[in-house]
Protein backbone atom coordinates (compact mmCIF):
# COMPACT_ATOMS: atom_id res chain seq x y z
CA UNK A 1 0.00 0.00 0.00
CA UNK A 2 2.48 2.33 1.05
CA UNK A 3 4.59 1.42 -2.41
CA UNK A 4 0.91 2.25 -4.29
CA UNK A 5 0.63 5.54 -2.59
CA UNK A 6 4.19 6.71 -3.37
CA UNK A 7 4.17 5.83 -6.70
CA UNK A 8 0.50 7.93 -7.33
CA UNK A 9 1.81 10.81 -5.30
CA UNK A 10 4.99 10.83 -7.99
CA UNK A 11 2.76 10.12 -10.73
CA UNK A 12 0.92 13.12 -9.89
CA UNK A 13 3.86 15.01 -9.66
CA UNK A 14 4.78 14.17 -12.74
CA UNK A 15 1.47 15.11 -14.54
CA UNK A 16 1.58 18.49 -12.72
CA UNK A 17 5.19 18.77 -13.98
CA UNK A 18 3.80 18.52 -17.76
CA UNK A 19 0.37 20.12 -17.53
CA UNK A 20 1.09 22.97 -14.91
CA UNK A 21 -2.81 24.22 -14.89
CA UNK A 22 -3.33 20.91 -13.07
CA UNK A 23 -1.41 21.69 -10.39
CA UNK A 24 -2.81 25.48 -10.32
CA UNK A 25 -1.21 27.71 -12.66
CA UNK A 26 -3.64 30.66 -13.61
CA UNK A 27 -0.91 31.68 -16.23
CA UNK A 28 -2.53 31.88 -19.81
CA UNK A 29 -0.04 29.86 -21.47
CA UNK A 30 -0.76 27.26 -19.47
CA UNK A 31 -4.90 27.77 -19.61
CA UNK A 32 -4.36 27.31 -23.34
CA UNK A 33 -2.22 24.37 -23.32
CA UNK A 34 -4.68 22.81 -21.07
CA UNK A 35 -7.63 23.61 -23.61
CA UNK A 36 -5.30 22.46 -26.48
CA UNK A 37 -4.52 18.60 -24.75
CA UNK A 38 -8.37 18.80 -23.84
CA UNK A 39 -8.95 19.11 -27.74
CA UNK A 40 -6.55 16.89 -28.97
CA UNK A 41 -7.70 14.27 -25.99
CA UNK A 42 -11.55 14.14 -27.30
CA UNK A 43 -9.75 13.45 -30.83
CA UNK A 44 -7.84 11.09 -30.15
CA UNK A 45 -8.60 9.30 -26.82
CA UNK A 46 -11.93 10.37 -25.62
CA UNK A 47 -11.78 7.65 -22.61
CA UNK A 48 -9.00 9.53 -21.01
CA UNK A 49 -10.18 10.10 -17.90
CA UNK A 50 -7.82 13.39 -18.25
CA UNK A 51 -10.49 15.18 -19.99
CA UNK A 52 -12.40 15.10 -16.92
CA UNK A 53 -9.72 16.83 -14.81
CA UNK A 54 -8.37 19.33 -16.99
CA UNK A 55 -12.23 20.11 -17.94
CA UNK A 56 -13.33 21.06 -14.26
CA UNK A 57 -10.25 22.79 -13.66
CA UNK A 58 -10.66 25.12 -17.00
CA UNK A 59 -14.09 25.40 -16.00
CA UNK A 60 -13.24 26.90 -12.83
CA UNK A 61 -10.54 29.46 -14.09
CA UNK A 62 -13.49 30.65 -16.73
CA UNK A 63 -15.93 31.05 -13.47
CA UNK A 64 -13.57 32.72 -11.52
CA UNK A 65 -10.48 34.84 -13.37
CA UNK A 66 -11.07 38.36 -14.00
CA UNK A 67 -10.06 37.93 -17.30
CA UNK A 68 -13.74 36.72 -18.04
CA UNK A 69 -15.61 38.39 -15.64
CA UNK A 70 -17.57 40.71 -17.93
CA UNK A 71 -18.47 37.91 -20.15
CA UNK A 72 -19.72 35.50 -17.45
CA UNK A 73 -22.21 38.02 -15.78
CA UNK A 74 -23.33 39.44 -19.82
CA UNK A 75 -24.05 35.11 -19.70
CA UNK A 76 -25.80 35.20 -16.64
CA UNK A 77 -28.09 37.76 -17.47
CA UNK A 78 -29.07 36.48 -21.01
CA UNK A 79 -32.31 34.59 -21.27
CA UNK A 80 -31.01 30.93 -21.21
CA UNK A 81 -32.14 30.26 -24.69
CA UNK A 82 -30.68 32.60 -26.32
CA UNK A 83 -27.35 31.52 -24.19
CA UNK A 84 -27.65 28.46 -25.88
CA UNK A 85 -28.10 29.72 -29.44
CA UNK A 86 -24.98 31.89 -28.98
CA UNK A 87 -23.30 28.63 -27.88
CA UNK A 88 -24.36 26.49 -30.99
CA UNK A 89 -23.30 29.51 -33.48
CA UNK A 90 -20.22 29.45 -32.22
CA UNK A 91 -19.26 25.75 -31.71
CA UNK A 92 -21.06 25.30 -35.30
CA UNK A 93 -19.39 28.66 -36.63
CA UNK A 94 -22.64 29.66 -38.08
CA UNK A 95 -23.35 32.63 -39.24
CA UNK A 96 -26.80 34.25 -38.82
CA UNK A 97 -27.99 33.85 -42.56
CA UNK A 98 -27.08 29.78 -41.67
CA UNK A 99 -30.18 29.81 -39.27
CA UNK A 100 -32.44 30.93 -42.20
CA UNK A 101 -34.78 27.92 -42.03
CA UNK A 102 -34.87 27.52 -38.34
CA UNK A 103 -35.36 31.20 -37.35
CA UNK A 104 -35.98 33.31 -40.66
CA UNK A 105 -33.69 36.34 -41.98
CA UNK A 106 -30.31 37.47 -40.17
CA UNK A 107 -32.37 40.99 -38.84
CA UNK A 108 -34.64 38.53 -36.73
CA UNK A 109 -31.43 36.24 -35.53
CA UNK A 110 -30.04 39.33 -34.79
CA UNK A 111 -33.01 40.56 -33.11
CA UNK A 112 -33.34 37.64 -31.09
CA UNK A 113 -29.21 37.36 -29.71
CA UNK A 114 -29.75 40.77 -28.58
CA UNK A 115 -33.26 40.75 -26.87
CA UNK A 116 -35.31 42.89 -28.93
CA UNK A 117 -37.63 39.37 -30.22
CA UNK A 118 -37.98 36.09 -28.51
CA UNK A 119 -37.49 32.15 -29.85
CA UNK A 120 -40.99 31.38 -30.55
CA UNK A 121 -42.31 27.47 -29.93
CA UNK A 122 -41.82 27.01 -34.07
CA UNK A 123 -37.74 28.65 -33.79
CA UNK A 124 -37.08 26.35 -30.52
CA UNK A 125 -38.98 23.31 -32.57
CA UNK A 126 -36.65 24.08 -35.15
CA UNK A 127 -33.19 24.75 -33.51
CA UNK A 128 -33.91 21.35 -31.46
CA UNK A 129 -34.36 19.36 -34.61
CA UNK A 130 -31.24 20.53 -36.02
CA UNK A 131 -28.85 20.67 -33.23
CA UNK A 132 -30.34 17.26 -31.46
CA UNK A 133 -31.28 19.07 -28.12
CA UNK A 134 -33.93 19.19 -25.92
CA UNK A 135 -36.55 21.76 -26.75
CA UNK A 136 -36.83 22.77 -22.99
CA UNK A 137 -32.91 23.73 -23.17
CA UNK A 138 -33.87 27.03 -24.94
CA UNK A 139 -36.78 27.80 -22.11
Amino acid sequence: MITDTAKAIEATKQLVAAVPFLGGSSSESDYREAIELVDYLIENDDENPLIDFLASKIADYEDNSPRFAEFNKAIAEMPVGVALLRTLIDQYRLSYSDLKEEIGSKSLVSQILSGQRSLTIMHIKALSARFGVKPEWFL
